[in-house]
């Protein structure tokens, strides 16, 4: 029953996110929440190729029903090891997956809604299938706001940690932020890493921008070495030629992420 209530959550949001400790630190991404038979999975463009190295053989925390909202009064983290499957021919996906995806993501309806769109974006269509195969652990937190909260990521004993916090404000590499767990309960952090993040949108999914601070935690207190973005209210669509830039930055990203695990013998 955990499981089929953790799916039921994840297939009805929007977006939704992946969090792991990856070989260089504690690190999430925002995803766009799918459903492989009837476990949650991610359908990855590869222009994340270096995301799904650092996640392959580890532990993930599936988390949906937060920002972006599922309908419910609660979030869901879901936790346990995952299969990646590369799909560079992007079959699996275009047989099983897209129709879910179309329904939930702009992007993908107007770059893979017909056979004619999926042949000229073919680099949208190759994907990296991440797959939740085993719900080792299942909690509840409370929603985030996209203006000001964000999940922060950390190792835990055997997986990662993953909570609701808020700041009083969002500062650069360099300084130190005091943060807030949304359910009152005290971080405790011990010096180890942390990584915080969020992301928001504009209404057509063109700008999906996730923003982060990375660092230790001690205690209450993050000191940030790295930061990139900021959380925020949601962006305006891009215009014509923020359009037509921003498509070919994605184009190009993807494209080089095909390139590069077919070089390393991906499956097709």
């Amino acid at each position: 029953m955990a499981l089929q209530d953790m799916v039921t959550v994840w297939q009805r949001s929007t977006t939704a996110e992946l969090c792991w400790v990856a070989p260089d630190g504690p690190t999430g991404i925002p995803v766009v929440p799918l459903v492989w038979g009837e476990f949650p999975c991610a359908a990855l463009p590869l222009a994340h190729l270096d995301a799904v190295d650092g996640m392959s053989g580890r532990r993930v925390v599936f988390s949906a029903g937060g920002g972006a909202g599922a309908g419910t009064t609660s979030a869901v983290l879901g936790s346990g090891p995952v299969e990646v499957r590369y799909d560079l021919a992007g079959e699996q996906f275009t047989r099983d997956l897209l129709a879910q995806e179309v329904a939930k993501h702009p992007p993908t309806r107007l770059r893979a809604d017909s056979l004619m769109a999926r042949r000229e974006h073919w680099w949208w269509v190759a994907r990296v299938l991440v797959i939740l195969t085993r719900l080792d652990s299942r909690n509840e937190v409370r929603p985030w706001r996209p203006a000001e909260d964000a999940l922060l990521v950390r190792p835990g004993n055997r997986e990662p940690r993953v909570d609701v916090v808020t700041a009083p404000g969002w500062g650069a590499a360099g300084r130190s932020e005091e943060l807030w767990r949304r359910d009152g309960l005290p971080l405790a952090g011990n010096h180890e890493q942390a990584f915080a993040f969020g992301h928001r949108h504009s209404p057509d999914f063109e700008r999906w921008e996730r923003w982060y601070r990375a660092g230790s935690l001690s205690q209450e207190t993050l000191t940030v070495a790295e930061a990139a973005g900021n959380p925020g209210e949601q962006p305006q669509p891009f215009g014509f030629l923020g359009r037509i830039r921003n498509h070919w930055r994605v184009s190009r990203a993807c494209r080089t992420g095909v390139a590069r695990a077919e070089a390393r013998g991906a499956p097709p």
